[in-house]
């Protein structure tokens, strides 16, 4: 039975959220605030995380670090219509947010999205001189660690799971919709491939490693 951390200062809604989810086949923890969510990431090591990002101790974006260092995959809740904040939560590291109010088939529809996206991927994924630490999300050249967005680490992470794959604009924005939703467009994916290549390739005017397929989409090289 998978395990979800519900980090939310409202206690009917994280009652009504238990009771959904426990039909649902998961088992429900619940933090009120940043220092209790902490503790239990520590002592409980949660599957996931469901955090809201107003928090009357502490706030989510803390909390949202904090289950990222230790491995812990974290979908924000947001107020409807706050981009800011579900912006700022997704360059952070969130995998995935929902705005509230939100349906709860909705709701359990991104976990086990989520949930597959990061189960059974935490081995060690070596690139040339890049190794990346699926497990908790790091990439690195030598020893030395290149920190992507969230959006930029799942985009890298697609290209290697299609190693010398021709990947079109459109597949490469249905894998991250989810994610973003509305503030992915296709100018917007042009500046993360532009972003990935800086930060990975040692040339990033003469990529070597993302290659451009012109008229179509995109490959790494193998």
């Amino acid at each position: 039975m998978e395990k979800l951390l519900l980090v939310e200062d409202d206690s009917a809604l994280v009652r009504r959220l238990t009771e959904y989810l426990s039909t649902e086949g998961f088992r429900c923890l619940s933090a009120g605030g940043q220092a209790q969510a902490a503790a239990l990431i520590d002592a409980e090591k949660p599957d996931l995380a469901l955090v809201d990002i107003a928090l009357a101790e502490g706030n989510g974006f803390a909390v949202c670090a904090y289950a990222r260092g230790k491995g812990v995959p974290v979908i924000f809740l947001t107020a409807s219509g706050d981009e800011l904040s579900t912006v700022t939560g997704l360059d952070m590291g969130a995998d995935d947010y929902i705005a509230k109010p939100f349906r709860p088939k909705e709701l359990v529809s991104r976990i086990r999205s989520v949930l597959r996206r990061t189960s059974g991927n935490h081995g060690e994924i070596v690139l040339g001189e890049l190794r990346v630490d699926s497990g908790k999300g790091l990439v690195f050249r030598a020893d030395r660690q290149i920190f992507l967005s969230a959006l930029e680490y799942r985009l890298f992470m697609f290209f290697l799971n299609h190693r010398g794959q021709v990947l079109t604009r459109e597949q490469l924005l249905d894998e991250i919709w989810d994610s973003a939703g509305e503030y992915v467009s296709d100018n917007t994916l042009t500046v993360y491939i532009k972003r990935l290549r800086e930060k990975l390739e040692e040339d990033p005017q003469d990529p070597r490693l993302i290659l451009t397929v012109r008229g179509i989409g995109y490959r790494l090289k193998e």
